[in-house]
């Protein structure tokens, strides 16, 4: 499945993203992707986008990722609502109160049928076992 998303170069604290078309499950390292579709530098806020190229792979059935996504709405390439990229806190879970359910109707019962009681079938009655005289087997006795 092929999927747009961003591939990180530039130096250390200075960031700066190619916009790539590679395939989901392998990362686009050393160049190893379809096709460069734009440019981002978050620093400058610079973007360079190759917007009919980019309208091709989507129409191929690429998917944007949720950043990409957001960058195409903001730069009218798609049209649509932005998704929240940020992730959620882990250890702060806010529990909402649980809503409360109207009360179920209850479905109309229909008469049960009327069932006959099963028929319980004799156990068969263990016989009490005598105990057997054991047979101890005497050994002889070397010396």
């Amino acid at each position: 499945m092929l999927v747009i998303r961003l591939f990180r170069v530039g130096k250390k604290n200075q960031p700066s993203f190619k916009i790539v078309v590679t395939d989901k499950r392998k990362p686009p390292r050393a160049g190893r992707f379809v096709e460069e579709v734009g440019f981002y530098n978050p620093l400058t806020k610079e973007k360079v986008l190759k917007g009919e190229r980019i309208k091709y792979w989507l129409s191929v059935g690429a998917k944007p990722s949720p950043s990409i996504y957001n960058l195409l709405i903001k730069e009218k390439i798609i049209e649509g609502k932005k998704i929240d990229v940020h992730k959620k806190a882990k250890g702060k879970k806010e529990k909402l109160p649980a809503p409360e359910k109207p009360p179920e109707a209850k479905p109309e019962e229909k008469p049960k049928k009327e069932e006959k009681p099963k028929e319980e079938v004799p156990k068969k009655e263990k016989k009490e076992e005598t105990p057997k005289e054991e047979k101890k087997e005497e050994l002889p006795k070397t010396e």
